[in-house]
């Protein structure tokens, strides 16, 4: 089983639990839980205790993610969920709740509602049409405006003016931080964990 060291079960185990945040930290690999696709104003979270995903909201605008979205497996951000992933480039939709390998390219740091709430962003790793993106800045002036815009607007109808990204960090940042969030899924989640 992909990145899965575990024998086979009748139970299917929790992913989020499961599987490591690094599939291969030397190659910036992390392990992605896909939560959505671009182009839609659904919002589906993975519920922590079971793995099934949830549609969490519909959008209160018509600002569409304009790049897949997930979760990094054992890893819980300061909002008390696990550490987001934006997942650009991805040029067929991938299916929810698979795993995706993706390669980090950055970070964005995000305070939504006063709650840090960043986002890791990454191409697909074996995608070799993506192969030449090595970092955050090489997709460009437009891609971060772009970004930044959904970011800090795509709840304006519901509570305008409590979104801000503070700013695009590169993979040195975005490691550091998903060690972070390991830490604290270690010190918070894990202790919680029944078998």
């Amino acid at each position: 089983m992909a990145n899965l060291d575990k024998a086979p079960s009748r139970s299917m185990p929790n992913l989020l639990h499961v599987l490591p945040a690094f599939a291969d930290e030397g190659s910036l690999r992390v392990n992605t839980i896909v939560e959505l696709n671009s182009n839609t104003i659904n919002k589906y979270e993975l519920i922590t205790e079971t793995g099934h995903l949830k549609l969490d909201r519909v959008g209160y605008s018509s600002l569409a993610y304009p790049f897949a979205y997930g979760c990094i497996p054992r890893t819980w951000d300061e909002d008390g969920d696990p550490l987001d992933i934006e997942i650009v480039g991805v040029t067929e939709p991938l299916i929810p709740g698979s795993i995706v390998e993706a390669r980090i390219i950055g970070i964005m740091t995000f305070d939504d509602g006063g709650e840090v709430d960043d986002k890791v962003i990454a191409v697909i790793a074996d995608d070799k049409r993506l192969d030449h993106i090595t970092s955050y800045e090489l997709l460009g002036e437009h891609w971060i405006n772009e970004t930044t815009y959904y970011w800090e607007h795509y709840k304006d109808l519901k509570k305008p003016g409590t979104c801000t990204v503070n700013g695009f960090f590169g993979i040195e940042k975005a490691v550091e931080i998903i060690k972070t969030c390991e830490r604290r899924y270690l010190s918070e989640i894990e202790p919680q964990l029944v078998d």
